[in-house]
């Protein structure tokens, strides 16, 4: 495991005042020699030039929001994240890293659920590096890794929970806890992206749907599903109505108003009432002439 440190470095502008001062200084130096013929000036200029090379060569910038890993001769010598115009050893090699939030949208993948169920997934991934050691020795091209992590996790997560479910159990669903099912990816990928020092600060699933083959299957079941559902509930509400509506006749507000019902005209009753409040098709009454038992 690499872990990242600080790496000495200081601010490059004094650096480049003196860099500026030493190369007017070779110059001037190398006209002396030229006009005096002086070998000891030459040296002198030379050196001087040499230095001021060296110094150039020491030079490197970094924007907000971006690190400079160093290396000597393929060793690490820590990470500088400080912003501007900087200076450090001139046998150092520095890679730049960003240290920016990102975001990538996996591709749309076809998986099978915990069901057997073919559906459609994708999902959005905002991460950022937080250790550049970690991401630039750790794995190979971290941000390829990223990509290719949440790919497999949320297809690994697809095929955990089913899509949806069809009756009143306690069980997680792609489609009925999202907030659940945002949070077990965050999870997921957060465990697998250590090794890369990147943290993923949100998971969202973007697009979720079944399969194009299954799709108008689905649909039909999900429709039979909520119309099975809508009728239990009414004929609950009118068998709630037909007994309300039984007690308020027998009772009455007094005692002249009461109308008393046997077991026939009860039954009688109660099925009109229970067809003209549960039926889905307007009713048509029917008009009896004679007596109510013929």
């Amino acid at each position: 495991m690499f872990v990242e440190s600080p790496a000495r470095s200081h601010s490059g502008v004094p650096w480049l005042l003196a860099d500026v001062v030493l190369v007017i200084a070779t110059i001037g130096l190398f006209i002396a020699a030229i006009g005096n013929e002086s070998v000891p000036f030459v040296i002198a200029a030379a050196a001087v030039g040499l230095v001021a090379l060296a110094i150039t060569v020491s030079f490197y910038m970094l924007q907000p929001g971006q690190a400079g890993v160093l290396m000597l001769f393929g060793a690490y010598r820590g990470t500088d994240r400080t912003p501007g115009l900087r200076i450090a050893n001139p046998l150092y090699s520095t890679t730049k890293v960003s240290l920016r939030v990102r975001n990538f949208t996996t591709t749309t993948s076809k998986v099978n659920d915990a069901n057997g169920n073919p559906i459609e997934i994708a999902a959005v991934v905002v991460w950022r590096v937080t250790d550049t050691a970690q991401a630039s020795f750790g794995v190979d091209e971290f941000v390829d890794y990223v990509e290719t992590q949440s790919e497999s996790a949320v297809r690994q997560l697809a095929r955990t929970y089913p899509y949806d479910k069809w009756d009143d159990s306690d069980v997680t669903t792609l489609i009925g806890d999202t907030g659940e099912i945002n949070d077990q990816l965050l999870a997921e990928l957060q465990d697998r992206a250590t090794e890369a020092g990147v943290e993923v600060l949100e998971s969202r699933i973007t697009d979720l749907a079944y399969a194009p083959e299954i799709a108008d299957s689905m649909l039909r079941r999900q429709q039979a599903s909520a119309i099975v559902a809508a009728r239990v509930k009414i004929v609950e509400g009118a068998v709630m109505m037909v007994r309300d509506a039984i007690e308020s006749l027998e009772r009455g507000t007094d005692e002249h108003d009461s109308i008393p019902l046997d077991t026939d005209r009860k039954a009688t009753f109660a099925s009109n009432l229970m067809t003209v409040m549960a039926s889905d098709q307007p009713t048509s009454p029917v008009v009896n002439v004679g007596t109510l038992n013929r």
